[in-house]
């Protein structure tokens, strides 16, 4: 998974969605396996992150496997939305970064997506896959 065609970044767009408040959109199709952008933000450690979770409610705080990485800043990444069938999965990158990778064709559109992968998301989840007919 090193060798992507290009950054999809560009084909990205931020409106409202559906699922929560605004959320991240293609613009093009962006196929399985690519790079969907590069996760930047400020790097913090842990206690920071705890501390920051705690004082402004920050939600955009990425883990790296080493440290944290505070996306509140950042223009299009903030807005990722959770889905518990998601078309895109994180991966590492660096200490300073993450891959964002579509794990599925992402159709024009269509909003982009993650699992957060934390407990508390399922409880009273609200993803387009929780509340789409016919699920049990």
């Amino acid at each position: 998974m090193n060798k992507f065609s290009k950054d999809w970044e560009s084909s990205i767009k931020v409106k409202n969605s559906l699922i929560h408040g605004k959320g991240m959109f293609a613009k093009n199709i962006i196929p399985k396996n690519e790079l969907v952008l590069v996760i930047r933000g400020e790097v913090i450690s842990g206690e920071e992150c705890e501390k920051r979770e705690l004082e402004k409610n920050n939600v955009y705080i990425f883990w790296n496997g080493k440290t944290y990485i505070d996306t509140i800043n950042t223009k299009v990444i903030k807005y990722i939305n959770h889905d518990c069938d998601p078309n895109c999965e994180v991966f590492e990158r660096d200490e300073e970064s993450l891959n964002l990778v579509a794990i599925k064709d992402i159709m024009v559109g269509e909003e982009i997506t993650m699992d957060y992968g934390y407990e508390e998301i399922y409880e009273n989840c609200n993803c387009r896959t929780c509340i789409s007919p016919g699920k049990a």
